[in-house]
């Protein structure tokens, strides 16, 4: 009888293990199951609402802007640019898709105001100068830092975009605009109007930069007045601490034989390559219109 009890008991101790290991694999289970939902919820975060928030709240700066020029009336065009090119307030600001947030921005630019990076190759023209000579253009002012003061047009993209004084990442790109580097020129002026955007998440206002070819226009409007500029040159691939390319006369301090040697009035794009990432800096870069 003895026997027979010992052998029952054994029996249950099986058992028992059996159950606590196949409740120990349901939990383990449900943690992963729980895990992979919280990961995918983040993933559509970043992916999908960042954007809707960044584009939509983009898109009411550019009415804000334009209401407070009186842009019903039309706007003044600048050098070399009609009122009526490259298309109102309505067209999109960013792009589709989504990816990992990028900064964009040229590692090492300046930050302050009037100490443009990488003085570089050549220097700014005298007054009357111009990328393609001509009078000389009224420049736009300088805002307030974090202050959204421009419109960024790219008929070819169907982008429209605002463009805010710095390059701060949580003030500034991500929130779907186009941020101007400190220390480079203004609108119009001589030197280089550079600006950085993302490429992803956030509005990802430079998503399709690189689809940009020589000849294309680039509208900038502040306070009524529109500025051209026509792209000239595109760098496909550069390091983070290539500042040459936002200089006065902007050029690849890592590619010698990209960019430009003579001084002119420039507009220089600059957003993350390859997508999704932010291992190098794609640039474009385009001249005034005269």
């Amino acid at each position: 009888m003895r026997d027979r009890v010992r052998v029952v008991v054994q029996r249950g101790g099986r058992r028992g293990r059996r159950g606590a290991l196949a409740r120990l694999l349901w939990v383990g289970a449900e943690a992963i199951t729980t895990v992979g939902v919280v990961v995918a919820l983040l993933v559509v975060h970043q992916v999908w609402w960042t954007n809707r928030q960044a584009v939509a709240a983009a898109r009411e700066q550019v009415r804000e802007l334009e209401h407070a020029w009186g842009a019903g009336g039309g706007r003044q065009p600048g050098p070399g640019g009609g009122a009526d090119a490259g298309g109102g307030g309505g067209a999109e600001v960013g792009g589709g898709g989504g990816g990992e947030p990028d900064v964009p921005v040229v590692e090492g630019a300046s930050s302050g105001p009037g100490t443009g990076p990488g003085a570089g190759r050549g220097s700014a023209p005298a007054p009357g100068g111009s990328a393609g000579g001509g009078e000389r253009p009224v420049p736009a002012a300088a805002p307030a830092r974090e202050e959204a003061y421009a419109v960024l047009r790219v008929p070819r993209l169907g982008l429209t975009v605002p463009v805010a004084q710095g390059v701060d990442k949580r003030t500034v790109l991500d929130k779907g605009y186009a941020g101007h580097y400190p220390g480079t020129a203004q609108p119009g002026a001589p030197g280089n109007f550079a600006l950085a955007g993302h490429r992803n998440t956030h509005g990802e206002p430079f998503r399709y930069i690189n689809r940009l070819r020589a000849g294309d226009e680039l509208f900038v409007d502040v306070r009524g007045r529109r500025y051209t500029y026509v792209v000239g040159k595109v760098l496909n691939e550069t390091t983070e601490r290539d500042t040459g390319v936002i200089a006065p006369v902007p050029h690849s301090t890592v590619r010698p034989d990209a960019g430009y040697a003579e001084a002119g009035s420039y507009i220089t794009l600059t957003t993350c390559t390859p997508e999704y990432t932010s291992r190098y800096r794609l640039v474009v870069w385009g001249t005034l219109k005269s």
